[in-house]
C-alpha cells in the first residue's frame, strides 16, 4: 500500500504557535507531530508516502523529513494552493497513484498509539469501497458521527457535529481508499464553506453501501488543540526510535 499525509491548513486552534509554522512541524514529545504519522506507516510496512501542504510549509517538511531517506521511506509532495477542503487535499495525490492501487489516507494532526500493520492488511483483504477507523469517545458532538450497521460491518452514513449523536463513536482522520475514490471526489460538490469535505466523499461510499469500519482500541487524538498537543507530547515522548 501507499499512504497520503495530508499536512496543510492554517492550524487556527494553535495560534499564535501557527503564526509561524505549519501545526503540524510543531513539537510533540521529542520530534516534529509530522514524524509520527511518517513513523506508523513505515511500521504498517508502507514504504511511499504523499505529503500534501501548503507553499508556505513545504520548505520546513522538506528540511525535517527531505526525500524520506532518513526514515526509510520515500516521500513525495504535493502542494495545495488554497484552502479547498480535504477531499480537494486528497485529490492532488490521484497522479501518483496507480489505477489499481490501495492507500492509507492520515490526517497529520492524528495521532495514536496502535499499529497501523492490522488494519492495512484487513483493506488489503476487502474486496472494494473504502474503510475508515473509528474511535469511541467522551464528546462525539466535537467529530463527524457514524449510523452503524453492525451486522455487516458497514457504515450507513456520518453526520457531522450532530447537537444528538446517534452513537459514541466518531470518525478519525485515517482513510482507506482505492482509486476509485478521485471518481467520487469528482462529484462532490463544495460546501457552504466553498470546499470539497471528506465527509461527502464518504457519505457517498456510504450510499453505495460499501462503506466498512473498524475501531481503534487504544489512545488516539487529533492534536489541534494545545490540550491535546500537550497530551500527546506526555503520552508519545520518546516513542519513535
Amino acid at each position: 500500500m501507499k499512504a497520503v499525509i495530508l499536512a496543510g491548513g492554517t492550524g487556527s486552534r494553535l495560534k499564535p504557535l501557527t503564526y509561524w509554522t505549519n501545526k503540524h512541524l510543531l513539537p510533540v514529545g521529542s520530534y516534529p507531530m509530522i514524524c509520527y504519522g511518517v513513523a506508523k506507516l513505515k511500521e504498517a510496512g508502507i514504504r511511499d508516502i504523499v505529503i500534501v501542504t501548503n507553499r508556505t510549509a513545504i520548505g520546513g517538511f522538506a528540511e525535517v523529513l527531505g526525500s524520506g531517506r532518513d526514515w526509510g521511506v520515500s516521500i513525495v509532495y504535493r502542494i495545495q494552493e488554497e484552502a479547498g477542503g480535504i477531499a480537494q487535499a486528497l485529490e492532488l495525490a490521484r497522479p501518483v497513484m496507480a489505477p489499481k492501487d490501495k492507500f492509507v489516507v492520515l490526517l497529520g494532526d492524528n495521532l495514536f498509539e496502535e499499529s497501523l500493520r492490522p488494519y492495512c492488511e484487513a483493506y488489503e483483504r476487502q474486496s472494494g469501497g473504502a474503510m475508515l477507523l473509528l474511535k469511541e469517545v467522551a464528546d462525539p458532538h466535537r467529530y463527524g458521527v457514524p449510523k452503524l450497521d453492525e451486522a455487516s460491518g458497514r457504515i450507513l452514513y456520518i453526520e457531522e457535529k450532530p447537537e444528538l449523536p446517534q452513537s459514541n463513536y466518531c470518525v478519525t482522520g485515517l482513510y482507506f481508499y482505492d482509486t476509485s475514490v478521485f471518481n467520487l471526489i469528482d462529484g462532490v460538490k463544495p460546501s457552504r464553506r466553498g470546499e470539497l469535505e471528506i465527509t461527502d466523499v464518504n457519505n457517498a461510499y456510504a450510499e453505495l453501501g460499501v462503506l466498512a469500519y473498524q475501531e481503534l482500541k487504544a489512545w488516539w487524538t487529533d492534536a489541534g488543540t494545545f490540550e491535546s498537543l500537550e497530551e500527546a507530547g506526555r503520552r508519545l515522548k520518546g516513542a519513535i526510535t
